[in-house]
């Protein structure tokens, strides 16, 4: 008898103890999760407050950071150290670039030489980036693909899955190019290929922190890619398929955080506004993106920036309103990733004025914040792109050249910020103001 009581004395402790155990996991688990970056009821959460936020695209960041060709270590911690100072806290940034070096038109250096061969100073890079991110409480959204040529992407996958030889835009124009890349959304051999790369990087562990990239707060999210197209309606099916299984294998890899398509909306589905409804409510993808181009988008002329002003901001909000009603269908946050307007009278010179941009810029901004300080979907916007502290040298961009926002495949200084933008930046820096006080209400 005495016996049988103890043993159950045994049992019951045991249980407690293994309760306790449990209770202290779920806090440890609770806690770590504070740090990252979440969504709930619709809106970001962040340090368990409301995140509302007002970022740039920093593309050339993990380039920044290496020791390698282009790195430039000082440079990198001097741009975040004044981005921090002026509240942009959100970088969107590629992961890397991939193929052969040498292509004008494309981001050098390169990440993914082939297939399985990677180029360990831009990873070092990435590494140096996050740790230098972390420090300062800021966060980033790291691309792993690109429909466009500036960084491989679509056509790199394609032409190591046997596809052939893939035409780039300066040579055959972009009709051609985006008729060529229709076969991603549907080349399986590419997509495994892909793959690989997904399970590679987020697999990694950063050499400076010690920390998996996992488990990294640093990391805001994860994204399939830079403007993720089907470029033909009769891939849509297809492309549908593919956003939803790199969803999916990312939500295996890393359970801490956000997912993101990179997505440009309804432009980037063949102007599908169903297609692009789908693709964000997956329940894998975490909120929504849009992008903007009135220039790329024929809503504005080279020779009329200033004068087609009012048409460009006409545009935006519909469009901007159109997808904001998905996102209260779907309820998840949107963010406006990319948005662009080129410098007055189509000129790249770094005193070239501004005035067409301030008042684009300005226009964007508004539609964010009263969106925003009404309860609604809107939860940030990234504008394009980081110039900093660069100084061009050349208008089509060379190796040894500082890099800017704006990618090898265009004039330097058409879309970039610098820091010697004194109307924008004031601009942006009164979004950051008011866009702050959102989140202590």
């Amino acid at each position: 008898m005495k016996s049988n009581i103890q043993q159950l004395m045994k049992l019951k402790l045991f249980a407690v103890i293994i309760m306790i155990a449990a209770l202290a996991a779920c806090q440890q688990k609770q806690e770590v999760s504070q740090d990252f970056v979440r969504v709930e009821n619709g809106h970001f959460v962040k340090d368990g407050q409301p995140y509302y936020y007002v970022g740039t695209n920093f593309w050339y960041g993990a380039i920044l950071g290496s020791e390698g060709q282009g790195g430039d270590r000082e440079r990198l911690v001097k741009e975040l150290d004044y981005m921090k100072s002026i509240g942009i806290d959100n970088l969107r940034i590629l992961v890397g670039s991939d193929g052969e070096r040498g292509v004008k038109t494309k981001v050098e250096p390169t990440l993914q030489e082939a297939p399985g061969v990677y180029n360990d100073t831009i990873l070092a890079g990435l590494d140096y980036l996050l740790q230098e991110m972390g420090k300062r409480k800021m966060v980033a959204v790291l691309y792993l693909n690109n429909s466009w040529e500036w960084s491989g992407g679509y056509g790199f996958y394609l032409e190591q899955a046997g596809a052939g030889k893939q035409p780039r835009p300066d040579d055959v124009g972009y009709p051609a190019f985006m008729s060529a890349m229709a076969q991603y959304a549907t080349n399986e051999k590419a997509h495994q290929l892909f793959y690989d790369y997904v399970r590679f990087i987020i697999g990694r562990t950063n050499r400076y922190t010690g920390l998996a990239y996992k488990d990294d707060p640093a990391i805001m999210s994860w994204q399939i890619g830079n403007e993720p197209r089907a470029f033909s309606r009769e891939a849509i099916p297809a492309f549908e398929k593919w956003l939803a299984e790199t969803s999916a294998l990312i939500r295996e890899l890393d359970p801490n955080h956000l997912i993101s398509i990179g997505s440009e909306g309804a432009w980037g589905c063949e102007g599908d506004f169903d297609c692009w409804e789908r693709i964000c409510a997956d329940k894998n993808v975490d909120y929504a993106n849009i992008h903007l181009w009135p220039y790329n988008w024929s809503w504005v002329k080279p020779d009329s920036l200033i004068e087609n002003l009012p048409r460009a901001k006409a545009n935006t909000k519909e469009y901007i309103d159109r997808h904001l009603q998905i996102c209260e269908k779907i309820r998840k946050p949107l963010v406006m990733e990319e948005f662009g307007y080129p410098r007055d009278c189509f000129q790249f010179a770094l005193d070239t004025p501004t005035q067409g941009r301030d008042g684009f810029y300005e226009y964007v901004f508004s539609l964010v914040g009263d969106n925003a300080e009404q309860g609604g979907y809107f939860a940030g916007c990234n504008f394009w792109g980081w110039g900093g502290f660069a100084k061009p040298t050349h208008e089509q961009w060379q190796v040894g050249d500082d890099y800017t926002g704006d990618p090898a495949q265009e004039a330097q200084g058409l879309n970039s910020v610098f820091s010697s933008d004194s109307t924008t930046l004031k601009i942006i820096s009164s979004q950051v103001e008011r866009m702050a006080n959102i989140k202590k209400d």
